[in-house]
């Protein structure tokens, strides 16, 4: 991230009331590319094939149609 005066800057907090709310930092690309969460359950589990089906009945007549 740049300035106006083109000094680098690693974060900034932003705050509301004096108070501060969050700290935005830059992203390291590299060790970003090194996390593997998607798909890191492949293979250990089985999901059935009428999933999305599944207590529908009970849930129409909850909640109706």
């Amino acid at each position: 991230m740049k300035r106006k005066y083109g000094k680098q800057i690693n974060s900034f907090i932003m705050a509301k009331s004096a108070k501060p709310l969050v700290k935005v930092m830059s992203l390291n690309v590299s060790e970003f590319g090194k996390m593997k969460r998607l798909g890191f359950m492949a293979g250990q589990i089985t999901v059935p094939d009428d999933f999305d089906q599944m207590g529908s009945a009970e849930i129409e007549m909850l909640f109706g149609s």
